[in-house]
């Protein structure tokens, strides 16, 4: 007679069952909203949320600076620019840079410090969508999950025009439109090559750089991006 299985065993199974089903729905949920995004504009996103959060933590009324422009709106020298400093192969690739991971962690090796990131500009609208800041296997794994679903449901053109206007600029700034303005006091669509170009050099540290020096690695940052972006492909 066939032994039956512990309780213990079955309660194991069950348990292993519910979190399963737990995570095909929150897969769910951020498929549903990617899936919206094809033609809503998101309200906010994660990393905004956290971030209005921690600065009402010292200035409860603190607002964050952020106005959605459409595609057309926005300078195609900061797309040049941003593609050029953040993801040069991002028509290329599918999500993922594979080369381009590749060589970041040989230089972060090198250095022995991370100086380098290697994420497409897919992974990091998958992070600042859903996603906190911690780092762990956990959520890399969640980010390229999401990352899978941003290219498989939206254009590049999409996903270029999504995050331009969401991510950080600056101290509570967001976007192309709020960025410009703040920095250049001219609207997205009026950017300078020169302007684009800055603006793309700061994404990294944003808020380092918003009123603060440029250092000499943020000027051989911007003269590098000034070089490439001739040769970038827009969406």
């Amino acid at each position: 007679m066939a032994r039956k299985p512990s309780v213990f065993r079955r309660w194991l199974l069950r348990g292993l069952l519910v979190l399963f089903l737990l995570f095909l729905l929150l897969q769910g949920w951020y498929f549903a909203h990617i899936v919206a995004w094809r033609w809503v504009d998101p309200g906010s996103t994660a990393f905004m949320d956290a971030r209005l959060a921690q600065l009402r933590e010292t200035t409860p009324e603190a607002r964050l600076r952020q106005q959605w422009v459409d595609d057309a709106a926005i300078s195609p020298h900061l797309k040049r620019a941003v593609l050029a400093a953040e993801d040069a192969k991002f028509l290329e690739h599918e999500g993922f840079d594979w080369e381009g991971m590749q060589n970041a962690l040989e230089k972060n090796l090198r250095r022995g410090r991370v100086v380098a990131g290697g994420s497409t500009i897919s992974q990091q609208l998958a992070k600042n969508l859903f996603l906190s800041s911690e780092r762990s296997f956990v959520r890399k794994g969640q980010e390229a999950l999401i990352t899978l679903m941003l290219e498989g449901v939206l254009p590049k053109r999409r996903i270029l025009e999504l995050y331009l206007n969401l991510i950080e600029w600056g101290d509570g700034v967001f976007g192309a439109e709020a960025a410009a303005r703040h920095y250049f006091g001219v609207p997205a669509a009026q950017l300078s090559p020169s302007q684009a170009a800055w603006l793309a050099a700061i994404v990294p540290n944003p808020r380092y750089y918003d009123g603060g020096p440029a250092t000499a690695a943020l000027k051989r940052r911007l003269e590098r991006i000034q070089r490439d972006m001739g040769a970038v492909k827009v969406p």
